[in-house]
């Protein structure tokens, strides 16, 4: 997922356009456990809002593609239960880069697989702003590539019902195809 501070107009939007998937996140990055319910609500919306008006010309508070993460992983039962009503998945992460930490390439390239070596799969988070991360990212790629790590892009599920078999499918002759995105889920 592509965070809003990459969502303009000829950057984020070209991110879509090559097939990213670009989830949500809140407007201001504020701890949503610290603010009351009211500005959560408006919090979570004006941030799905803010994406959904850079990808798509229109700010509505119903995502194109129904993926959030909260910042710093703080939620409320309350919280959750808003976006389960909309019908929005909630991402969390098994492992990051700590890449808001200054730090070189070569360091949170060591950092991220060291922790994956012994996470061994996982959803990672990356803040793919950061000038480390994006230096650091192709030697990441060949480090999964070249010890047989999948990548899996995450994309909403189609209107209808879909089987496991047609699913497997669909995954056997690579009609999926992964992309570079902020977040991978990755099983060795």
């Amino acid at each position: 997922m592509i965070p809003r501070a990459r969502i303009r107009i000829g950057d984020g939007g070209s991110g879509a356009a090559e097939g990213h998937t670009i989830g949500h996140h809140t407007w201001l990055h504020r701890s949503l456990m610290q603010i009351p319910p009211n500005e959560t609500t408006e919090e979570i919306d004006r941030g799905i809002a803010a994406d959904e008006m850079a990808l798509h010309g229109v700010a509505t508070t119903t995502p194109n593609t129904p993926f959030f993460r909260f910042p710093g992983f703080e939620m409320t039962p309350a919280t959750l239960d808003l976006l389960q009503l909309r019908g929005i998945v909630v991402f969390g992460a098994d492992l990051w880069a700590s890449d808001w930490n200054p730090m070189t390439p070569e360091q949170e390239l060591k950092l991220i697989t060291d922790r994956l070596k012994i996470a061994r799969k996982g959803i990672i988070l990356f803040h793919d702003p950061k000038a480390q991360t994006a230096a650091m990212l192709p030697a990441f790629l060949r480090y999964l590539r070249d010890d047989d790590y999948r990548v899996v892009h995450v994309v909403p599920a189609s209107p209808g019902p879909q089987s496991r078999n047609q699913l497997e499918k669909v995954l056997q002759f690579g009609q999926l195809r992964p992309r570079s995105c902020q977040r991978v889920y990755l099983s060795a």
